[in-house]
């Protein structure tokens, strides 16, 4: 959330950026605070449909009033902490993760001034980058569990075969290379794209993405725990080649470390 805040004043050249998760299933408290001249809003509890916030994430939408104090399209529930820091115009952006509010982020000036769409863009970015975080939270949490991300609803394999069936998908694309016939290969392909599929991992309306076959190797070895160094001795490449194919894949995938690619590439089907 801080990383978010600061990336948000700096993107927008908004002078006050705060936020916060939710504490329960209506209620977020705001816990970040950057820019702020008084403690006003620090802990301050937003409910779901109460003030810019709480309408925003009851929305599951960005909104924005061009003077809060004045705004007829929020209540005011809100007042005395806004009027104590100063501030007018302000945006707010619900933290979305698979389709459930899980924060909201705000951004502010001290004037009331029209944002544009470069402030919005911002904004919306900022709260991206707070939801990549906590779906990898997420993901991590329960790979530690030893459960699926899902619950499977219809009795079906055990998070255990989930492991078997994506070490059999990492072994048959580390074996690809090694088969000259190209009709065998194709066929080899087509049964990974059948494994990367079996989960059923990617959301819907999610952003189609292409990886190089290679990039995908790399990933499938990265997300059963390996080295760049290990990968390199199972796909038979050098470890800078390695290190060049998951940093493209990371670009692509719009990740910034290696468990962040991993979690983007099952979500987008190319991993099961």
């Amino acid at each position: 959330m801080q990383a978010a805040l600061l990336r948000l004043r700096r993107t927008s050249g908004l002078p006050v950026a705060f936020g916060g998760l939710l504490s329960d299933t209506r209620h977020a408290r705001i816990a970040e605070v950057n820019g702020a001249r008084t403690a006003a809003l620090r802990g301050l509890l937003i409910s779901s449909g109460s003030g810019l916030g709480g309408k925003s994430m009851a929305l599951s939408r960005p909104c924005a009033v061009t003077d809060y104090r004045i705004s007829r399209h929020i209540s005011h529930e809100y007042d005395a902490a806004v009027a104590a820091e100063g501030l007018r115009s302000v945006v707010a952006v619900p933290v979305v993760v698979r389709r459930k509010v899980r924060g909201v982020l705000y951004g502010a000036l001290r004037e009331p001034l029209t944002l544009g769409d470069r402030t919005f863009d911002a904004a919306v970015a900022a709260a991206r980058d707070v939801e990549q975080a906590l779906a990898v939270r997420d993901e991590v949490r329960q790979l530690l569990a030893g459960s699926p991300l899902e619950p499977d609803a219809g009795g079906g394999a055990a998070a255990g075969a989930w492991e078997d069936v994506r070490e059999a998908h990492r072994e048959l694309r580390a074996l690809m290379p090694k088969v000259l016939d190209p009709a065998l290969r194709d066929e080899l392909l087509a049964v990974c794209g059948r494994l990367a599929s079996a989960t059923g991992t990617r959301e819907p309306g999610a952003r189609e993405v292409r990886l190089a076959p290679r990039e995908v190797d790399v990933l499938a070895c990265v997300a059963s725990g390996a080295t760049n160094a290990v990968a390199a001795e199972r796909l038979g490449l050098r470890p800078e080649t390695v290190k060049g194919y998951l940093r493209s894949a990371m670009r692509r995938l719009g990740a910034h470390t290696r468990l962040e690619a991993v979690v983007a590439a099952r979500r987008a089907g190319l991993l099961p």
